[in-house]
C-alpha cells in the first residue's frame, strides 16, 4: 500500500549536553504537572501511520452515543502537547532500529524544516494511465434525470432527523409520515425525490390522512437496503459509479471517507479508491462511489471543512486498491542549512542515482514497542507474546487512559478490569480487550481476531519490511551500487538470478530483493544467507513461511532496492515570514489565489522540491537522501527537534 508520511520533522544539528539535559528536566517537569493535573496529552500505542483499506468500516459496533464520545476524545488532543509528544518519542525507534543506516550519495548533509506546515507537503495521485490527478473544476454533469435543486432544501432539519433515525433502525417505527404543505403534485414529487435521494434505503408512497396529503417514508428491503442503494432509481444509461476528485487537508483517507459517508448517510463500503494518503499533507487523489450522483456530492462543498470535490464523472467501474503508477509530491524544507553547491549535488544526485527504497518510520509504529516485534510473535505462533507487546506498560508519555488501562491489565489481567479504563474501545487495546473477554484468556487467537484484518496483517508486514530494510543494508554495504552475480533481478513476474555472463546487462536499478515467505526465492550470493541467519535468530524458519492461521502465512514479494524518482524539479527560494505559503494549490488556484510575492533577500531560504515516486515507496526515503539526516522522530528530538504543530 502506497503511503504519504506524517507528523513536521525539524532536522536540526544538536545544541550542547547541559543544554539538552535542562531542556529535558524542563520537560519531564511539565509532563509530571500535566499528567497530575488530569492532562491527557500525548498519541494512541498502536495507531500505526499506514491506513489500511476498510480500517474503520471494519470497527466493532457500539452504540453511537459512546462513538461519538470517542471521536471527541480523540480529537480533542490528537497532535498532544508538543512537550509530552517529545517525551513519548525519546522511547521510539531510530532509523538503524529497523535497518535505515545507507545512503546512495557522496554530498555533505544539511538541516531543514520537512512539514513545518502541512501545506509544505502536497499529494497529487497518479491514476493507471499516467494522469496526475488535479481539482479543477467544480461543474456538475449535465443530466435531465438528476433532481432538482430544491429538493435539498424541501424537507425540513426534523423531517431530516426522523427519516435518518429510520433509515438507521434507530427507532421503533415502521415509517414516517410528512405533511405536505401547499400540496400540488409538483411539491409532492420534489419530496418523493428528496426522500428516495438523500436516505437510500426508503421507499415513499402518498396517503390521505383527515383531508390531508402525506407522504410515507418507509423501508423497502429491510437493512440490506441501506448498504445497497436501489437500482431501479438510477438511470439505466448512466454509470453506476459516480468518480471525483477528493482535494483534503490536514485528513487521512479513511476519515475523510467516513465524514463523507456521514453526511450522505450511506455506508462506507460504497467508496472505493486506489491508495491511501496520509493526514499531515494537503493531497489530491480519485474517489468512486456507488449510485450517488454528482449533484449531490457537489452539495457537500459548502458544508465540509478542509475538503473540496470536483471533476465529476459517471463511469461503470469502481477503483481498486494499487491501480495507480504513483504519486507527485511537491514538498518545500524550510529553513535550510545548505550551500547552493550542495543542494545542486543533493538534487543531481537524486535525480541520477536515486534513493535506497527502503520502508519508511510510519511502517514500524512511533512507540517503545515496534510493531515488528508483534508481527514475529504472531509468526513465531507465541500468542502470549503477542497479547503482552499490545497490552504491557511501554515506557513514554501517552494519553492517560491507556496508562490507566495498561497499569490496571499489568496487576490484574482482567479484560473487564482494564477495559474499563479506557473510554476509547476502537483502538487496538480495546479491540483485544473485548476478544479477551469474549473469548477468554485461554482463546487469545480468537480474541486477537477480534481487530480488523488488515490491521492485523499489518504487523506481519512490518516484520516483513524490517527484515527487507537491515538486508538491503547490508546488500549495499557488501557489493555497492552494482549489479552482481547471484543479485535477483524480474523478467516480468518472476524473479531469476543474475548469471556471470550476463552481469553488463543489469545495472543496480533493475535489482531487487525478496520481503521473505513461502513463494520467493533468495540471492545466490552472502545477503542469501543473511536472510536465513536473520530469521534463525528471530526463531523462525525460511523455508516454512506458511502459517497454521492461513491469515498469517507469508507468500512474500519482490521490491526495488533503488528508486530513481521521476520529474525531478527543484528551486531555492527566500522568505520572511514562516507562516506563508510557498507555492500555490489546486484550490488557491480555482479561488484565483496569486502567490504571495517573496523577497530576493529574505530572512530564510527554503527548498521547493518536486517529484514522481511508485507505489509503496516512501517520500520521507527520497528527503532523506538528500538531507543525510536520520529522519526518526526519536533521533530528531534528540537533538533539540523544534516540533512545530
Amino acid at each position: 500500500m502506497e503511503t504519504v508520511e506524517m507528523n513536521s520533522v525539524s532536522l536540526k544539528r544538536p545544541r550542547s549536553e547541559d543544554d539538552v539535559a535542562n531542556a529535558d528536566e524542563i520537560k519531564r517537569q511539565k509532563i509530571l504537572e500535566k499528567s497530575k493535573a488530569g492532562n491527557d496529552s500525548g498519541q494512541s500505542i498502536e495507531n500505526v501511520t499506514e491506513q489500511p483499506e476498510d480500517t474503520k468500516s471494519e470497527i466493532i459496533p457500539n452504540e453511537e452515543s459512546e462513538e461519538q464520545e470517542e471521536e471527541e476524545l480523540e480529537d480533542s488532543d490528537e497532535d498532544g502537547d508538543p512537550e509530552s509528544f517529545a517525551d513519548m518519542m525519546k522511547h521510539g525507534l531510530t532509523e538503524s532500529d529497523v535497518g535505515i543506516t545507507k545512503f546512495v550519495s557522496s554530498h555533505k548533509g544539511f538541516s531543514g524544516i520537512l512539514k513545518e506546515r502541512y501545506s509544505d507537503f502536497v499529494v497529487h495521485e497518479i491514476g493507471k494511465d499516467g494522469r496526475v490527478s488535479h481539482l479543477d473544476d467544480f461543474s456538475v454533469p449535465v443530466d435531465d434525470e438528476d433532481p432538482s435543486e430544491e429538493t435539498f432544501t424541501v424537507l425540513s432539519d426534523e423531517d431530516k432527523q426522523r427519516l435518518e433515525e429510520l433509515q438507521l433502525f434507530k427507532n421503533k417505527e415502521t415509517s414516517v409520515a410528512i405533511e405536505v404543505i401547499e400540496d400540488t403534485k409538483e411539491k409532492r414529487t420534489i419530496i418523493h425525490q428528496a426522500v428516495k435521494s438523500l436516505f437510500p434505503g426508503l421507499e415513499t408512497k402518498t396517503e390521505d390522512r383527515d383531508g390531508k396529503k402525506y407522504i410515507i417514508a418507509y423501508h423497502a428491503a429491510g437493512k440490506k437496503a441501506l448498504a445497497n442503494p436501489r437500482k431501479h432509481s438510477w438511470p439505466k444509461s448512466r454509470g453506476s459509479y459516480c468518480h471525483f476528485v477528493l482535494y483534503k487537508e490536514n485528513k487521512d483517507t479513511m476519515d475523510a471517507i467516513n465524514v463523507l459517508s456521514k453526511f450522505l448517510r450511506v455506508k462506507p463500503n460504497i467508496f472505493s479508491y486506489m491508495g491511501t494518503k496520509d493526514k499531515r499533507a494537503i493531497t489530491v487523489q480519485e474517489i468512486a462511489v456507488l449510485r450517488i450522483t454528482a449533484q449531490r456530492l457537489a452539495h457537500l462543498n459548502k458544508c465540509l471543512m478542509n475538503f473540496k470535490l470536483g471533476n465529476f464523472s459517471y463511469k461503470n467501474h469502481p477503483l481498486k486498491l494499487g491501480e495507480l503508477q504513483g504519486n507527485h509530491f511537491t514538498v518545500v524544507l524550510r529553513n535550510i542549512t545548505g550551500t547552493d553547491d550542495q543542494i545542486e549535488q543533493a538534487m543531481h544526485s537524486l535525480r541520477e542515482i536515486g534513493f535506497i527504497n527502503y520502508y519508511g518510520m510510519q511502517r514500524f509504529g512511533t512507540t517503545a514497542v515496534p510493531t515488528y516485534q508483534i508481527g514475529r510473535a504472531i509468526l513465531q505462533n507465541n500468542w502470549n507474546e503477542v497479547m503482552d507487546l499490545i497490552l504491557k506498560p511501554r515506557p513514554g508519555a501517552e494519553k492517560g487512559y491507556l496508562v490507566k488501562c495498561r497499569e490496571e491489565w499489568a496487576k490484574t489481567k482482567d479484560p473487564a478490569a482494564a477495559l474499563k479504563k479506557l473510554p476509547v474501545k476502537r483502538c487496538v487495546e480495546g479491540q483485544l480487550l473485548r476478544g479477551l473477554l469474549k473469548y477468554g484468556m485461554k482463546n487469545i487467537i480468537s480474541a486477537f481476531g477480534i481487530i480488523p484484518r488488515n490491521n492485523r496483517l499489518m504487523y506481519i508486514h512490518s516484520y516483513q519490511s524490517y527484515v527487507w530494510n537491515n538486508m538491503v543494508s547490508k546488500r549495499i554495504e557488501e557489493y555497492g551500487l552494482r549489479a552482481v552475480p547471484g543479485d535477483l533481478i524480474l523478467k516480468g513476474a518472476t524473479a531469476v538470478h543474475i548469471e556471470e555472463g550476463d552481469i553488463d546487462n543489469y545495472t543496480i536499478h533493475d535489482v531487487v530483493m525478496p520481503l521473505p515467505g513461502f513463494d520467493v526465492i533468495y540471492p545466490k550470493h552472502k545477503i542469501g544467507e543473511a536472510y536465513k541467519e536473520m530469521l534463525v535468530a528471530d526463531n523462525l524458519d525460511i523455508n516454512n513461511m506458511r502459517h497454521k492461521i492461513r491469515d498469517y502465512s507469508l507468500s512474500g514479494a519482490y521490491r526495488k532496492i533503488i528508486i530513481r524518482p521521476q520529474n525531478v524539479n527543484w528551486e531555492v527560494v527566500a522568505y520572511d515570514d514562516p507562516k506563508i505559503p510557498l507555492f500555490t494549490t489546486d484550490l488557491d488556484k480555482l479561488e484565483g489565489k496569486p502567490l504571495p510575492v517573496l523577497p530576493t533577500d529574505g530572512k530564510f531560504r527554503a527548498l521547493k522540491m518536486e517529484f514522481s515516486l511508485p507505489p509503496s515507496t516512501y517520500a520521507t526515503m527520497a528527503i532523506r537522501e538528500v538531507l543525510k539526516m536520520d529522519t526518526s522522530i526519536k533521533n530528531q528530538t534528540q537533538l533539540n527537534t523544534t516540533w512545530l504543530r
